[in-house]
């Protein structure tokens, strides 16, 4: 039985599969300011042969005040249709260091039906610096029709975390850097609060790879243990915007945990309110 996860594939083996029918490759690549990346310029220069482009800041729901909120199903549809994308295909996804913000799609796409979802281990980073081919040639997309199967069950909303946070139900993974969680740090977005919320275990979504790769799965399973989490227990993830929480969920996916949700709303909803609960500091002692 591999040590690597399933949901994961090789710069060799997409390179060999460049080119054949059903294999869809995207680009979801995504920054923070501190990082000073222009994720859609960097996809103009040089892109892998096919990708195409998918903007997170763009594929959203249209009225939700808060970024990065899950489109609808039928304005995901429209999107995945528009890049050529079908629920049937071989969909590779990738972004720049290897592990950021490329889960998210992975999990968006997972979400609305597709069951052939893998990342790219290595990212554009890895390809280029082994010197695979790339190409600024615009992708030419061939007409599709994405048919998403909304799994309702994997997202978890304001209302249900308060219930989850109040009745202690399933057990919090908030993926943001220590210092955020602990309140040590403002966080970035004005008007949020800093901590995290009550019950809540830090695990590092930066941790869970290295070097562009993901850990393998007892690296995993250690690490989130060590940060408190039972595997064999429920557990919803979190983030800032629910961009790195799909970190958490994929490390969980692959050791074989099914029982997940990603709150989509994460800190900046839960933290941007007043009648929210939250604490501040380490996680709490695990109780034995």
């Amino acid at each position: 039985m591999s040590d690597k996860s399933p949901f994961v594939v090789t710069a060799d083996w997409l390179q060999e599969r460049l080119g054949q029918p059903g294999l869809s490759i995207v680009d979801a690549s995504w920054y923070l300011p501190a990082q000073g990346r222009d994720a859609r310029a960097e996809y103009d220069a040089a892109h892998i042969p096919g990708a195409v482009f998918f903007d997170q800041d763009v594929v959203v729901e249209p009225d939700s005040p808060l970024p990065h909120t899950l489109p609808r199903p039928q304005i995901f549809t429209q999107f995945a249709s528009s890049m050529g994308i079908s629920a049937d295909d071989t969909i590779v996804v990738h972004d720049g260091p290897g592990f950021f913000s490329a889960p998210r799609v992975w999990w968006m796409f997972r979400v609305m039906g597709a069951k052939k979802v893998y990342v790219l281990e290595g990212g554009m980073d890895g390809w280029k610096r082994e010197g695979r081919p790339a190409t600024a040639e615009p992708t030419k997309i061939a007409s599709s029709f994405f048919d998403a199967a909304f799994d309702a069950g994997r997202v978890a909303s304001l209302d249900e975390m308060k219930k989850i946070v109040g009745g202690r139900t399933m057990q919090v993974a908030d993926a943001r850097p220590a210092g955020r969680f602990a309140g040590a740090e403002a966080e970035p977005r004005a008007g949020v609060r800093a901590g995290h919320m009550p019950g809540a275990r830090n695990v590092l979504a930066v941790e869970l790879s290295k070097e562009g790769r993901l850990l393998d799965l007892p690296q995993l399973r250690r690490r989130l243990e060590e940060a408190g989490i039972d595997l064999s227990a429920p557990v919803v993830t979190s983030c800032g915007s629910g961009v790195t929480a799909a970190v958490v969920t994929l490390a969980l996916e692959s050791l074989g945990h099914r029982d997940n949700k990603l709150y989509d709303g994460s800190w900046t909803e839960w933290g941007g309110r007043t009648d929210t609960p939250v604490e501040t500091g380490p996680a709490q002692p695990k109780k034995a």
